[in-house]
């Protein structure tokens, strides 16, 4: 059974993303170090005693359309109930409208823990916490009066709506009308798939997120707009109206998440609507402006992102402990060096160790990342001026690779997971299938890893003239460095494999910004791929060795060492090879075009 590692969170968040720092000068106003433990040990507490065992169930049943309604599994009604009386779901929102104004850095560390539990049951708040977000930044102030309080608290939760059959990551093209009302209202008439928690019974509302298009908008992503489209229409009083014209035509089948509600969502087919009204079409109002709707839902889907990369990271983190604790009371044939009665634990052979030990460095090296890019979007939130405009930067040069490097480790991990349990990780009864099943669709959503990976090497790179980039990869050096003059045998190579591969990266970073600067971009998106996760494998590194000096720093003991000095002296060589694929593999990729013809 799943147990939140505290300890391990709070030691990321204050020791290597940067937390306690913040803290100590006062960033957070009163916010302090005993108020972030409790508040990590409580959700520590209900991640594992009364989410995961519900998690398990979920898989199982998956949610049902009966008559109409969807059903979520068995007690997870009840257990959303208990989740938003906690009041985690307003952990950063505005205090106006009932949130708490924490740092980001807290929430992600939840976020972790929840999808620990339960990937497809964090879904949910995942997706209100988000739109919550766009509302606040673009919302009217009737729209936020309105609906913000009973979304924060959890009582109403959100959805996006993006994607339609025909439209998937070019979203230029979707087809989703809205037509102006005298009223200063807008109906709504399309169709869209794959919408998360788009219906379901855990809550009294659910407000949809909407991205349409009016009869005069500029053709592609110019002429979108986005609108607010509420399951029940709210009176002014706050209380529910009728049902709005909007309702699930069919759920998914799908290979993991089998929990979370994935909805074919139709909007203005005449299905539903206020009584006595001779209009069709959904009701909706605008957010934002008309015609700059992407703009607005960005500001969901960034937030999203790194929501995503920290499903990642918690399914990675699940799935280890998962095949660490079956390594442990596995035997099988006698180990190298075993002494015991009988056979030993398969944790005892090599590639057994070997294998849990690259799962946790890879967890760890994530957990970290996404910490990091919360931490500076907390930063550009509470500085101002230059350093302000430093930390929005940095926190756009993490998120695509936060996104993209954790969630594909938490494929990789949890496909080691499975390797680890032999035969039986084949075996669903074992549950450690579920969690590959779960963690395949992160790469995917949310922009895919290859859309991730264009984003970081396009747009994230060029960013202050590539002044920010050059910045971070001097700051991994001084890591380095660091470790290398700390003279502590435990390190072994680490020092000389960390300024290899941070060599590495800045070799393929100056090559990507020169190619591009020369306008061959064809050559530079045929590395981005490899290049992505040559930055998270070096950063990992960093981090890992960041963490490591903490802990010796404050006397504790060898462990972070020594993970930090198998991640170096075990899977840093990787970088090499990746930084040679960035440089050269544009030409034989080119070449290699007509085996597709």
């Amino acid at each position: 059974m799943y147990k939140a590692p505290v300890e391990e969170i709070a030691f990321t968040l204050n020791h290597v993303a940067g937390l306690a720092e913040a803290v100590e000068i006062g960033r957070f106003g009163d916010l302090s170090a005993d108020l972030v433990d409790a508040i990590l040990e409580e959700a520590g507490r209900f991640a594992g005693n009364e989410m995961a065992p519900l998690g398990e169930i979920g898989d199982r049943q998956g949610a049902r359309l009966i008559d109409g309604e969807v059903k979520t599994p068995d007690g997870w009604p009840d257990l959303y109930r208990r989740w938003r009386e906690g009041g985690w779901n307003g952990l950063t929102a505005p205090e106006a409208f009932g949130g708490q104004h924490l740092p980001h850095m807290l929430n992600v560390a939840a976020l972790e823990m929840w999808n620990s539990a339960s990937m497809a049951f964090a879904l949910a708040p995942t997706l209100t916490m988000g739109a919550i977000e766009a509302l606040v930044a673009h919302g009217s102030d009737a729209l936020k009066e309105k609906y913000l309080a009973k979304m924060v608290s959890g009582e109403w939760t959100g959805t996006m709506n993006l994607t339609e059959p025909h439209a998937g990551s070019d979203l230029g093209v979707l087809k989703t009308r809205a037509e102006r009302r005298d009223d200063g209202t807008y109906r709504i008439f399309g169709q869209k798939i794959f919408i998360t928690w788009g219906e379901h019974d855990a809550a009294d509302n659910i407000i949809h997120l909407v991205l349409a298009r009016l009869p005069d908008a500029p053709a592609g992503t110019r002429g979108i707009s986005l609108f607010l489209v509420p399951k029940f229409l709210v009176d002014d009083d706050g209380s529910l109206g009728p049902r709005n014209d909007v309702f699930c035509h069919s759920l998914e089948h799908k290979l993991g998440i089998h929990g979370s509600p994935t909805c074919t969502m139709i909007y203005g087919d005449g299905v539903f609507g206020p009584e006595n009204s001779s209009e069709k079409g959904a009701v909706g109002w605008l957010i934002g402006e008309e015609n700059k709707g992407l703009a607005c839902m960005f500001t969901m889907m960034n937030n999203a992102r790194l929501a995503v990369g920290m499903q990642g990271v918690a399914i990675a983190e699940a799935a280890t402990q998962k095949a660490a604790a079956y390594a442990r009371e596995r035997t099988q044939g006698k180990a190298p060096g075993w002494s015991g009665s009988g056979m030993s634990p398969i944790i005892e052979h090599p590639d057994i160790a070997r294998t849990l030990i690259t799962m946790k460095a890879l967890t760890q090296g994530a957990r970290a990342i996404c910490y990091a890019c919360a931490h500076a979007i907390d930063m550009s939130h509470h500085t101002e001026g230059e350093e302000a405009r430093h930390w929005s930067e940095r926190a756009a040069l993490l998120t695509p690779v936060a996104k993209s490097f954790a969630t594909d480790i938490g494929v990789e991990v949890a496909s080691l997971g499975i390797q680890v349990h032999g035969g039986m990780g084949f075996i669903e009864e074992t549950g450690a299938a579920r969690y590959l099943r779960d963690a395949r669709i992160a790469p995917i959503y949310e922009g895919t890893n290859g859309i991730q990976a264009i984003d970081l090497v396009t747009r994230k790179l060029p960013l202050s003239s590539g002044d920010q980039v050059r910045g971070f990869i001097g700051e991994m050096k001084e890591v380095a460095d660091r470790v290398a003059a700390s003279n502590e045998p435990a390190f072994g190579e680490t020092g000389d494999r960390l300024k290899a591969a941070i060599a590495a990266l800045e070799t393929a970073t100056n090559w990507l910004l020169e190619t591009q600067a020369d306008g061959r971009v064809a050559d530079a998106l045929a590395g981005a791929t490899p290049y992505q996760r040559l930055f998270g494998l070096t950063l990992t590194g960093c981090y890992l060795a960041k963490g490591a000096l903490a802990d010796i720093g404050d006397g504790g003991t060898e462990k972070r060492v020594a993970l930090c000095r198998f991640m170096a002296e075990n899977l840093l060589a990787e970088t090499s090879a990746l930084k040679d694929r960035v440089v050269s593999g544009a030409a034989s990729l080119e070449a290699a075009r007509a085996i597709l013809a």
